[in-house]
Formats: C-alpha cells, sequence, structure tokens
C-alpha cells in the first residue's frame, strides 16, 4: 500500500485475508461508503470470542443475524438466544424490496434471499404449544453456583447451598427437579437430619430457610418446569444439516415468555457454556470453530453475581476457545462486561452509543479507550453512526488487532423479524429431537426416597409403640408378674438402650444401604463438579 492511498482503502488492506473471512461490510469515511474496501473476520479467528455492542435500536440483533448467517453457510453451528421474539426468520429467505437493494449496493453486496437450517428451543415447557423444544436441566446437573445466581442467594447461603448439592452427591440422592431439592434442605434442618451435615460444617436453620422461601417463590414465578428430566444434551448444539448439505445449524432459544426473568435464563445460558466446556476435548486451533455461541444481554449475566460465579465465567471463556468454541457477548456498551472478560474478546462490533447524559458521555469516553488508536475520532463517529452501521476491529490471521474500521454493514439474506407463529410450530415438531425432549419425565429420586424412608421409619415406629401397649396389656410389664400385684422384683432391669434417631434408623436401613449400593455407585461416583460446580456425568 503506497503512501498516496486513500485512508479507506489503507484500512481495508489490513482486512484482506487469503483464508476463509466472513464479510461484514464496507468502510465509511467522512460519511460516505466505499463498498471496494471490504471489512471482513477471519473464519478461524471467530473462537477469539467477541463483543456487539450498542444502544438499543442501533441494529446488534442484525448483525447477530449477519453473522449467523455466513457461519452457518461455512458449515459452522450457531446458537443464538431470542429475547424479543424476532430471530426466528433466520430459518425463512428474506424479502427482496428496495431498501435491501439499496443497502446492498452500497457495500457491494450480491443480495440473494435465503433462509437457513434452524432449530427451535425454549427453556422448560412441555413442547406442546409449538414454542420450541424443551430445554431441562437436573438441580444436581446445573450446580450450586449456578443455581445460587438463579434463586439470587447471597455469599454464605450459596455456601450453603454448596454443602446440601454434596450431601445429596455423596449419599446417592439425585436432586432431579426442585421438590428434590426442597426434601433434601428440609430433611438436613429437622431434628433428625442435623447429625448428618455436622462433620461437613452444618447447615443453620436461618440460612436453610432462606433456601426453601426462594426455592418456593423460585416456583410460585413458574420455573419449576426448567428442571426435570430428560436433561438437555448440549451436543445437540454442535449438528450440521443432514443429506449432505453441509451448513451449520442455527439452534435458537426462544425467550419472550421468560424475557421477565432475566437471572434465570442468562444463567441457563450459562449452563449450557460451561456444560460443553466439561463435555468437549481440546482441539487447540482449527481451520473453523465448532460452534459460535451469541450471548445476548450478557449484562444480565454479570449483575450481582458473586466473586466466584464471576472467577467461573472468567474460566470458561479463557479455557472454551481451546475446545473450539467461540462465544460473542451482546451488551449495550464494553463496561457492561468485567474486564477480565473483556480483554479476552479479540472481535468487536461497536454499534452507536448515546450522549445525552453525564453518564451516557462517560460510557463513550470508556468505550473510546477500549479501542486501538485509530484514523478516527472515535467520539464523534460513535455517536454518529446510523442503524447497522458500527465501528469494527477483529484480529487477523496472525492474531494481530486490524484497524479501526467505521463500517456500513451488510444486509441479511433471511427473514428480518419472526416467521409465524404457525410455522414455527410446524418446525418444532417436526424437529427429529421433538420426541426426545418434548414429554417431561418424573422418575424416583431423593423426594421420592426420602418420602419413603421417612413413611418406613415411622410405621416402624408407630409398630413398636403398639407392641409395648400390647405388651402392657397382657400383664407383661417388668419386675411384676400376672396376678401378683404385691410382689418384689427380683433385680432391676438393665438401663433399655437409646433408641435409634430416625435417621440413624433411615441409613441404617436395609433399603437405604440397598440405595447407596445402587445407586451410590451408578450416580455418586460417576458425578464430578466442573465449572460453575455443574455435574459431569457419563453420557
Amino acid at each position: 500500500m503506497t503512501e498516496s492511498a486513500q485512508p479507506w482503502d489503507r484500512i481495508a488492506a489490513g482486512y484482506a485475508f487469503d483464508g476463509a473471512a466472513l464479510e461484514l461490510g464496507a468502510v465509511l469515511w467522512d460519511g460516505a461508503c466505499h463498498p471496494d474496501a471490504r471489512v471482513r473476520v477471519p473464519l478461524p479467528m471467530l473462537n477469539r470470542h467477541g463483543l456487539v455492542a450498542g444502544a438499543t435500536g442501533t441494529g446488534k440483533t442484525k448483525t447477530l443475524q449477519l453473522l449467523a448467517e455466513q457461519l452457518s453457510a461455512n458449515g459452522v453451528p450457531v446458537f443464538l438466544a431470542d429475547i424479543k421474539g424476532d430471530v426466528s426468520g433466520i430459518s425463512a429467505p428474506g424479502q427482496d424490496g428496495g431498501k435491501v437493494r439499496e443497502r446492498a449496493g452500497q457495500v457491494g453486496q450480491e443480495w440473494t434471499a435465503t433462509g437457513f437450517p434452524c432449530e427451535f428451543y425454549e427453556l422448560g415447557g412441555d413442547g406442546g404449544a409449538g414454542g420450541g423444544i424443551p430445554i431441562r436441566a437436573t438441580v444436581t446437573g446445573f450446580g450450586p453456583l449456578l443455581l445460587s445466581k438463579v434463586l439470587q442467594l447471597n455469599q454464605t447461603q450459596e455456601q450453603s447451598l454448596g454443602l446440601i448439592f454434596h450431601y445429596a452427591d455423596t449419599k446417592g440422592l439425585e436432586l432431579v427437579d426442585l421438590k428434590d431439592l426442597r426434601a433434601v434442605v428440609a430433611f438436613l434442618v429437622s431434628d433428625q437430619g442435623k447429625a448428618e451435615l455436622k462433620g461437613i460444617g452444618g447447615l443453620s436453620t436461618v440460612t436453610a430457610g432462606v433456601i426453601l422461601r426462594a426455592i418456593t417463590a423460585f416456583e410460585q414465578q413458574g420455573a419449576a418446569g426448567f428442571f426435570g428430566e430428560p436433561e438437555f444434551d448440549t451436543s445437540e448444539l454442535l449438528r450440521t444439516a443432514p443429506g449432505g448439505d453441509g451448513r451449520g445449524i442455527v439452534s435458537v432459544l426462544e425467550l419472550p415468555a421468560v424475557q421477565d426473568k432475566p437471572h434465570l435464563f442468562s444463567t441457563f445460558l450459562m449452563w449450557l457454556l460451561a456444560d460443553l466446556y466439561g463435555d468437549l476435548p481440546e482441539v487447540g486451533d482449527l481451520d473453523k470453530p465448532k460452534l459460535v455461541f451469541f450471548f445476548d444481554e450478557a449484562h444480565l449475566l454479570f449483575n450481582g453475581a458473586s466473586k466466584a460465579f464471576l472467577e467461573s465465567v472468567t474460566q470458561t471463556v479463557r479455557l472454551i476457545r481451546s475446545k473450539g468454541v467461540g462465544i460473542f457477548f451482546v451488551t449495550q456498551t464494553p463496561r457492561d462486561v468485567p474486564a477480565d472478560v473483556l480483554a479476552q474478546l479479540g472481535n468487536r462490533v461497536q454499534h452507536a452509543l448515546r450522549a445525552f447524559t453525564p453518564d451516557d458521555a462517560k460510557a463513550l469516553k470508556a468505550t473510546v479507550r477500549t479501542f486501538p488508536k485509530s484514523a478516527y475520532d472515535l467520539e464523534e463517529v460513535l455517536t454518529g453512526l446510523g442503524t447497522g452501521e458500527a465501528v469494527v476491529t477483529v484480529l487477523s490471521e496472525n492474531g494481530a488487532p486490524t484497524p479501526v474500521a467505521a463500517t456500513r454493514l451488510r444486509a441479511p439474506q433471511s427473514l428480518m423479524g419472526p416467521v409465524p407463529a404457525a410455522d414455527l410450530a410446524a418446525a418444532v415438531k417436526a424437529s427429529p429431537l421433538y420426541g426426545r425432549y418434548a414429554q417431561a419425565v418424573d422418575r424416583e429420586s431423593a423426594y421420592e426416597k426420602l418420602t419413603a424412608e421417612q413413611r418406613a421409619a415411622e410405621a416402624a415406629a408407630e409398630q413398636a409403640v403398639a407392641e409395648k401397649e400390647a405388651g402392657k396389656q397382657a400383664g407383661k410389664e417388668p419386675g411384676k408378674e400376672p396376678g401378683k400385684e404385691g410382689a418384689r422384683a427380683p433385680r432391676a432391669p438393665e438401663q433399655p438402650q437409646e433408641e435409634p434417631s430416625l435417621v440413624e434408623q433411615v441409613v441404617g436401613s436395609g433399603l437405604f444401604k440397598s440405595l447407596a449400593r445402587s445407586v451410590g455407585t451408578q450416580l455418586g461416583r460417576e458425578i464430578s463438579r466442573s465449572l460453575f460446580g455443574t455435574a459431569r456425568r457419563k453420557r
């Protein structure tokens, strides 16, 4: 590139890659778009993570759609969270029109209406309404750290919940749903169960009460259905289209029904990532990622998070890259993402920011400082960008940051809006996964086992009392003989041994020992806990 080259050409030279790349758009300079100055991102660099940020209404969702389409076309599976219900259109061809053609001409795009292979999911549910294939997690699989985030527990309560999970793991009491967890907590703070936790720190009645109330409130919000079986196998997210198509399947998690429960869906997304991390092997750098995961409304994940939770998020982001998974956080400003996480996001697409208030102006200056030095006045550019325009810098093929480029982005080729509800329901029920996950299963787990043991112990106690009363009525009291009321007892009886507590009866019973042998061997020894305390089990 010569000294006399135009500034937009010098910027575009930083995006002239030899290998496969996704097309983002064309360079903007002084308000003019230069279609020959292409802005791209190398396909192998998509597992170096990224950030898509910008104020509401600036086009972040369309940017996700643009990236997801091209990833799918290159055989890379994609996961998208659809919070507003407007991403399902990626499965249908876009609508041709004047605005689309105008944008395509401005950026040098050969636009063709195209739909992409999709699977639609929802959190919990029964699949009956066609909103999506249900994604469920068992409480055991979800783990104490993520569940504490969902229940909004403090650090002390989080640690106590960890003790409860440890107890359940070691005793082979599988926590499938919330009633299992409630049963174990209630047992451990009962008079019979307190001794069980003394050896590992105990559980205060006050803390247990808080946890039980949080579980109850969570269930009353309609959240009980999110936990249960069949538990979702996250390897389903790694599929490509069958029949020689070869395109990556775009997994769309439909969230409009739970958009008022931000802690729930943001934490469930983190569970999906943590589960993937636990299952996938190390692969190093690949020609293309195994999966790219778009984490929408990312600020909800970090708000009010404990130190342990944030450390686990940071570690997941740092390490999952070597397993072939790229993560893009989507939020309003880079300040929404903790610095340790932000430092690992090599690809940046920053849409417009507003500076209407002193806080907005402060956020704008902070955002500018996160970019490399550039030929632009970024404060001016970021406040003047239109919808579908962004400031971009990505990692080049050798891992160095590309020049900062104000960019007019391409138009998605799929439908920019939701598909009709009937079409969505038909796609859900036609999926090969529908029969596997639609119907919830409620098998025997901790609640049923503890309830059965308690009833058995109560029945045994009642029988013992009844036998004692029968003995009295038959005149078989110690020291007396029938018909000899005044006779002296020949000898004082030995002190009776103290009756075993209910927990001793339960743990010592044949049924419990059988459960410990069968379930404990099958489950307890197989459970090891990974990041976030999520369970890693043999599949």
